[in-house]
């Protein structure tokens, strides 16, 4: 967490800042634990400054700033990974103390950099940098224009549970834990079956509900979920999280078959499933 659907409803929420030229950076010093930030804060202001954002954009579960201009001889992108609760905000923060860098602009409020635990990171790269770090041999094909046939191409061979296989980012990059449970819970397949047990017709099956369910997140700006950290970039919670139909929902009966939803736990995350409707191959 975020997930696609939420870093992609922070990005278009900071959406405004393209086109805007950046006047001032900060990186607060607080006691709390520092994220990477590479190059370091004080090379990374003076590079910024100057710099004017062309687009905003996503790159799996990343917020990521084309820049132009000042201090680089070519564009150079400022790639902002939220992990497990960073945020994307152009509204006062939830708290001063996890504030982790502030972007000022002279026409526009201030884009900010939350971060409550300091799992997050920010790297400016250079085009080569990025291709390095988020091209095809990282990243796999972006969960929004998933296709059957190339999701069963990556993992037919692999004897792995599918929801592993979602998880991975190098076979399809976006999808986390919430989804990845939803998902398997709307192909009606059991997430610890084997990859190499998946058809083809099953995978095409996979790829279609996963645009669904992702577009619809989208939608509904995302999942606010446990405490409700992730927030849109004004600040206001998601949405989906009221559609959830096996997340987070062990113990409640399954609102297709009525079976007691499951949790187990795979690779140390949580799994949930209903074992009445979603047939282990």
């Amino acid at each position: 967490m975020p997930e696609l659907p939420e870093v992609e409803t922070m990005c278009r929420g900071i959406g405004g800042v393209a086109g805007q030229i950046i006047t001032g950076v900060s990186f607060p010093r607080r006691t709390r634990r520092p994220i990477l930030i590479s190059p370091p804060a004080g090379r990374l202001a003076k590079r910024l400054i100057g710099s004017r954002i062309d687009a905003v954009e996503r790159a799996g579960k990343r917020g990521v700033l084309r820049l132009a201009g000042a201090a680089a001889d070519e564009p150079e992108r400022l790639v902002i990974e939220p992990r497990m609760t960073g945020l994307l905000l152009r509204v006062p923060p939830p708290s001063d103390a996890h504030v982790r860098m502030v972007l000022k602009f002279a026409e526009h409020p201030p884009l900010i950099f939350w971060d409550r635990r300091g799992l997050g990171t920010i790297r400016l790269l250079t085009n080569e940098e990025f291709y390095r770090r988020c091209g095809p041999s990282v990243l796999g094909p972006d969960a929004l224009t998933l296709a059957g046939a190339a999701f069963h191409s990556a993992i037919h061979h692999s004897r792995r549970p599918i929801k592993q296989a979602l998880l991975d980012q190098r076979v399809t990059a976006g999808i986390g834990n919430i989804y990845a449970a939803e998902i398997l819970f709307a192909a009606g397949l059991d997430p610890r079956s084997r990859c190499c047990r998946i058809s083809r017709a099953e995978c095409d099956t996979i790829a279609t509900v996963t645009r669904k369910i992702l577009r619809r997140a989208i939608r509904l700006e995302g999942s606010s979920i446990g405490d409700e950290t992730y927030r849109t970039a004004d600040s206001r919670p998601g949405r989906y999280q009221r559609c959830h139909q096996v997340y987070g929902r062990a113990g409640a009966a399954c609102p297709r078959c009525g079976a007691i939803i499951r949790r187990i736990v795979q690779a140390q995350r949580s799994t949930f499933f209903c074992p009445g409707c979603q047939r282990r191959k």
